[in-house]
């Protein structure tokens, strides 16, 4: 069963109520003069968007690839503002017919964004519309069926695509060399998200100082969404349970609570290496097994845990399966039985 767009941020943290996502979208940056962070990925597209305007042309069509909660979407956003275009967005499960994505495409005027989230989620078969209309700005339609089935060739404007993905593996090689610019949005440096859960608390009207930003920054796995999220809830334990300033010591007893610990790892995260460890003999194991291991589907655990797992050195990706590293041994004081045998399923 697929999963949708909403699960990653679920199994990060938690799910967005209503009045998150409103504060969610207040806390994106709208220029690349706020935007912390990434940069190369923004001095590059920086380039593009002034060689376009200075010529008079829509952007060339771009594919954003990273983890999830890096801001793929902001960048979009903000590369739209620059460029004074319209932005129209999607996502790659909720075009299930080639009707939806004729009906996306015809709608656009000159200049328009089109931004389709998750892009690697969309069916190869509707994929191949897009081959012309990203090439020739054209886009064939059948009419009809059987004997009375026709093609109609339509003109479209001149727009710009940009696609988001956390898996641009999955993307086929027709569609993904029909981006001329691909860039890939990494993890952040703590430095940076510290700048941003600065100013996330000042438009939230949050008080905190440079040392409990740090404490929240180095805790969030070098990702902003993560970032903000422990932000809000930091935010309240300071509210209820201190004076409502967020310091380093406010920061480490909200975090503590929250069963986060000194380097970011949460409780998922010591399950799935002490599942590696003492159900697997440390490895290898393949992704299937863990996933029944910890009860969680196994798409989550490839997407959201196990990048920054093998990022932070815990975890090691083999072709027999994942193996657990000398770190996550002594992270978790932990060490593997004699007879222990490894599953390669």
């Amino acid at each position: 069963m697929p999963i949708v767009n909403s699960v990653a941020e679920r199994m990060i943290s938690e799910v967005l109520t209503k009045p998150d996502v409103v504060l969610e979208q207040t806390l994106r940056p709208s220029l690349f003069s706020e935007f912390a962070g990434q940069p190369k990925v923004k001095e590059r597209l920086d380039i593009a968007v002034q060689a376009a305007k200075q010529r008079g042309e829509p952007l060339d069509h771009i594919l954003l690839n990273g983890p999830p909660g890096l801001g793929k979407t902001t960048i979009a956003n903000i590369l739209a503002k620059a460029m004074g275009a319209n932005l129209k967005s999607t996502s790659g499960p909720t075009i299930e017919k080639a009707g939806d994505l004729a009906g996306l495409l015809t709608n656009l005027e000159e200049g328009d964004v089109l931004f389709i989230d998750e892009i690697h989620r969309m069916q190869k078969t509707i994929e191949e519309y897009l081959y012309p209309a990203m090439e020739d700005f054209k886009l064939d339609i059948i009419i009809d069926q059987g004997p009375n089935a026709r093609s109609i060739r339509l003109n479209l404007p001149r727009f710009t695509l940009m696609g988001a993905t956390t898996r641009s593996g999955l993307l086929s090689a027709p569609l993904l060399t029909r981006f001329p610019i691909r860039e890939r949005v990494d993890y952040y440096q703590v430095s940076d998200l510290q700048i941003i859960l600065i100013r996330s608390a000042r438009l939230l009207n949050i008080e905190i100082d440079e040392i409990g930003a740090h404490e929240i920054a180095r805790r969030s796995r070098g990702t902003p969404r993560i970032a903000n999220n422990l932000l809000r809830r930091v935010r309240d334990y300071a509210q209820v349970r201190s004076d409502g300033r967020i310091t380093r010591e406010t920061a480490d007893a909200a975090l503590a609570m929250l069963e986060i610990d000194q380097n970011g790892l949460d409780e998922m995260d010591k399950r799935i290496l002490e599942a590696v460890i003492l159900k697997f003999g440390g490895g290898p194991v393949g992704l299937g097994s863990l996933a029944v291991a910890v009860g969680e589907e196994s798409d989550t655990l490839e997407e959201v845990y196990e990048p920054y797992l093998i990022m932070e050195g815990y975890l090691r990706r083999t072709p027999q399966g994942r193996v657990a590293t000398e770190l996550s041994h002594k992270k978790l004081g932990l060490t593997v039985a004699k007879d222990s045998q490894p599953n390669l399923i």
